[in-house]
C-alpha cells in the first residue's frame, strides 16, 4: 500500500450512514464502499437502500454495502435501528448522521408543528442515535485510530439565511453546536465528532432547484466557485475525516460550499 493509500485508507472499517439512499448520504456511502469499508445504508425506504447497496457493490470497490429500512424520526425507530446495527456488527468505526428533513413556507404561514418535526429528525435523532451507538463506537476506538462521527450540517446553519426554511436553518445551526459539544465530551473516549456544512448539491431535498442541468447551473451561478457540489467533493471530505489523515481533527464544521460561508455583499472602499 502506498503512502497516499495508507493515509486515506478506510479498509476494513465498518460504517453506518443514515439517509443514504440518495443525495449526500449516498455520496458518502459510495466513497466509503469504494475505499474498502463495510457500509450499512439505512433510511425510511428500505427497498431503495437495498437497491442502492447492490448498485454500490457492483462498482467493484474493495468494500461492501448492505441496506435496510430505518426511521430516526421517533425514539422507537431509533431503538429499532440500533438493534439492527448491533445484530450486524460488534463495533462501529464510522457513524454518518446524514438523515434530515426540511420544511419551507412563507414567514406568515410557517406552521408551528414544522419546528418539532424538523428538529426531531435533524437534531434530536443525531444526539439520540449517537448516544445509543456509543458502545459500538467505543469498541472500535483507539488512540491511533479514533472512531468517527460525522454530522450533516449546512451552510444555512452557518449563514443567517432561511429561504423560507426557518426551522431547517435553525436546526442546522443546532447541529453545528451539538457537534462541538460532543467533540469535547467524546475526546477522552477516542471518538472524533465533526460536521459537514454543505452548500448546494443535487439531492432529493434540493430537487426543486437542482434537478436539471439548467437549474444546477443557475444555482451554481450564486456560488463563488460558480458550480454546485459534486459527488467527489463529499467523497474527499468523507475519506479525509474517516481515515488516518483526519484522526487529529475533531469539533470542526467543514464548509463544502464553494465559498458560500465566506460570501458577503459588504464593501468598504471599492465601488
Amino acid at each position: 500500500m502506498s503512502y497516499l493509500d495508507e493515509l486515506f485508507s478506510v479498509a476494513g472499517k465498518t460504517a453506518l450512514v443514515t439517509g443514504a439512499a440518495t443525495g449526500i448520504g449516498r455520496m458518502a456511502a459510495t466513497a466509503l464502499v469504494r475505499a474498502g469499508a463495510t457500509v450499512m445504508i439505512a433510511s425510511r425506504k428500505g427497498e431503495d437502500c437495498i437497491k442502492v447497496a447492490g448498485e454500490l457493490n457492483d462498482l467493484g470497490g474493495s468494500g461492501r454495502a448492505e441496506g435496510f429500512a430505518s426511521d430516526v424520526s421517533s425514539e422507537a425507530g431509533i431503538a429499532a435501528l440500533v438493534a439492527e446495527v448491533k445484530a450486524r456488527t460488534e463495533r462501529l468505526n464510522i457513524l454518518v448522521n446524514n438523515a434530515g428533513i426540511s420544511w419551507g413556507a412563507p414567514l406568515e404561514s410557517f406552521p408551528y408543528h414544522a419546528w418539532a418535526k424538523v428538529f426531531g429528525v435533524n437534531v434530536t435523532a443525531v444526539f439520540h442515535l449517537t448516544r445509543e451507538l456509543l458502545p459500538l463506537l467505543d469498541a472500535a476506538a483507539s488512540d491511533a485510530d479514533p472512531a468517527r462521527v460525522i454530522n450533516l450540517g449546512s451552510v444555512m446553519g452557518t449563514q443567517p439565511l432561511a429561504d423560507d426554511a426557518y426551522s431547517y436553518s435553525a436546526s442546522k445551526a443546532a447541529v453545528h453546536h451539538l457537534t462541538r459539544t460532543l467533540a469535547i465530551e467524546f475526546a477522552a473516549r477516542r471518538i472524533t465528532v465533526n460536521a459537514f456544512a454543505p452548500g448546494p448539491f443535487q439531492s432529493r431535498m434540493t430537487a426543486f432547484a437542482t434537478a436539471t442541468e439548467q437549474q444546477a447551473r443557475h444555482v451554481g451561478g450564486h456560488v463563488p466557485l460558480r458550480r454546485i457540489g459534486a459527488p467527489d467533493d463529499i467523497a474527499g471530505a468523507t475519506l479525509y475525516l474517516c481515515s488516518r489523515a483526519g484522526s487529529y481533527v475533531t469539533g470542526a464544521i467543514l464548509p463544502i460550499d464553494g465559498g458560500q460561508s465566506v460570501q458577503h455583499g459588504l464593501t468598504l472602499f471599492k465601488e
